[in-house]
């Protein structure tokens, strides 16, 4: 038996084993828990770039769930699939190697950040569970199982909310709030599932596409599809939960989140390129997503700056950001239907959004890990009772700055890169819509030099006399998303040209997605 051909189901199986071995290890030995659940998602993380390999060399990848052959294609003698099956195509391996570094990352910081708290077996099965889950979503090619791994992500991202990493604010207020959010989301999915199949008896998002007739019920399960995932994406008006879940989940977990958000995000793209696509009014849909994109990007910047708690700064932040991926998608939508304009600048524009969410993945994991690192010496989030500690963590005060003008778009930092590229693209669709975009990133950059004045500059202060650079592992974890920053900074095209482009023709070659499970039919 060749285990390479069992590598998508392998990315999960390894941590959904290891979360249920944990409570165990914890038994015998407490710190055992956080270095098994780091060296089990290393493992994940190594057979997802074999994946992205693959994928990006050979082309998309079948997984049937209890077939002879897993790496199958559709039978001639079946009009359609029946199986559990997963369909991984550059899509949704390049989210799985998002999913896959921020989740070994956040582990290692882990080790350092939890390891005095109570409950570790808890925390780390949950965080295995949760890292589950979001591989779930972005590999699954059934809808009905898309919305089980939902599920569990809102269940893990709940419990990882609540995990009493603070003592202060109101984790449980905040974990409830995402568990009614959560709720809703999943009954308008079912709903919107139930309309499908009682449509055209098929759960296989391929299936469905191949035979959809776009009508009215059609139209109704878009509408709550695209609702509801973004709100579960944190995107405005249905962002209200965010800043409470970002602010109060332990650092570490937060950065996950926002990996979890943005397979929320990743689904709608797969909705609207993949279910629907050449049945869809492109240009009325891509609009509602662009305008989706506005909003999060002036509402969260304009709420950021007037914050005291940095975390909650940064969760503002993250909503924002949103808004340029939902932007650049949304215009590259808009013009489908129009082969010239997609050629013009269509394409580039998707690519600009698709590349902003590895890049948010990176440098806002990067900050919100430094915001944990400046609570777990000082505890305190309030930046009105921080100052002077570039005296004691210089390591965290340079991150902080590569984080800082990474999300601001400075060069040569990734988030310029990709802004660039939506900057461009858009204005070729609406002026205006870019110059809103470049006056977001100005208030951003704005938000952030007072942000690292309040806690960073100024004189030593009595209180902090004792404060020192946080240990090794959170400082590696760091290190390695501000080299992973710098690095994408500078060679952008290399980037662009070999993970971005496959992902973003990936959704828009609607028929290769469907051919792929049926067989050309």
């Amino acid at each position: 038996m060749n285990l390479l051909n069992h590598t998508p189901i392998l990315i999960l199986a390894l941590p959904l084993l290891a979360a249920f071995l944990i409570p165990i290890i914890g038994k015998i030995n407490k710190k055992a828990t956080g270095i098994f659940a780091t060296l089990v998602l290393g493992l994940s993380l190594i057979l997802t770039i074999i994946l992205a390999v693959k994928i990006l060399s050979v082309g998309p990848q079948i997984y049937v769930f209890g077939a002879k052959s897993p790496l199958l294609t559709l039978p001639s003698s079946l009009k359609f699939p029946i199986r559990i099956m997963f369909q991984v195509d550059a899509m949704g391996i390049f989210m799985g190697l998002i999913t896959a570094l921020v989740s070994f990352l956040g582990a290692i910081y882990s080790l350092a950040f939890i390891d005095k708290k109570d409950g570790l077996d808890s925390y780390y099965s949950l965080l295995l569970l949760l890292t589950v889950s979001m591989f779930g979503m972005e590999f699954t090619g059934d809808l009905f199982n898309f919305f089980v791994f939902l599920e569990i992500a809102s269940m893990a991202s709940v419990s990882l909310i609540c995990y009493r990493g603070t003592d202060l604010g109101e984790p449980v207020e905040a974990g409830f709030k995402y568990m009614v959010v959560s709720s809703i989301a999943a009954l308008m999915v079912l709903f919107a599932i139930g309309i499908f199949y009682g449509e055209y008896d098929v759960l296989n998002i391929a299936a469905i596409a191949s035979v959809i007739k776009y009508s009215q019920l059609d139209k109704i399960a878009l509408g709550i599809l695209v609702s509801v995932l973004a709100m579960k994406a944190g995107a405005v008006p249905m962002h209200m939960w965010t800043p409470d879940a970002y602010s109060e989940a332990p650092a570490p977990i937060t950065m996950i989140l926002v990996a979890a958000s943005q397979a929320s995000l990743y689904a709608i793209f797969r909705v609207v390129f993949s279910l629907y696509n050449i049945t869809l009014n492109t240009l009325a849909v891509g609009w509602i997503i662009i305008i989706f994109g506005l909003l999060s990007m002036f509402i969260g910047v304009t709420m950021a700056i007037i914050q005291k708690d940095i975390k909650r700064l940064m969760a503002y932040h993250a909503i924002s950001q949103t808004g340029y991926m939902l932007l650049g998608v949304g215009v590259g939508l808009a013009v489908l239907a129009n082969p010239t304009a997609l050629q013009r600048y269509g394409i580039t524009a998707m690519e600009g959004g698709i590349f902003h969410i590895m890049n948010h993945a990176m440098y806002k994991g990067l900050l919100f890990l430094t915001a944990g690192a400046l609570f777990f010496r000082t505890g305190t989030r309030d930046l009105n009772k921080m100052g002077g500690l570039a005296h004691y963590m210089k390591y965290t005060t340079i991150f902080f700055i590569i984080g800082a003008a990474a999300i601001a778009g400075l060069p040569p930092f990734n988030g310029f890169a990709s802004k660039l590229l939506i900057y461009e693209s858009v204005y070729k669709f609406n002026p205006l819509l870019s110059i809103i975009a470049m006056v977001v990133s100005i208030l951003t950059l704005a938000s952030f030099v007072k942000v690292f004045h309040s806690a960073f500059l100024g004189p030593k202060l009595p209180q902090f006399i004792e404060v020192k650079e946080v240990p090794r592992s959170m400082v590696f974890a760091m290190a390695v998303l501000s080299f992973i920053i710098i690095f994408f900074g500078l060679f952008p095209d290399l980037i662009v040209k070999n993970l971005v482009h496959p992902a973003v023709m990936s959704l828009i070659e609607q028929f290769k997605y469907t051919s792929t499970v049926l067989g050309g039919m």
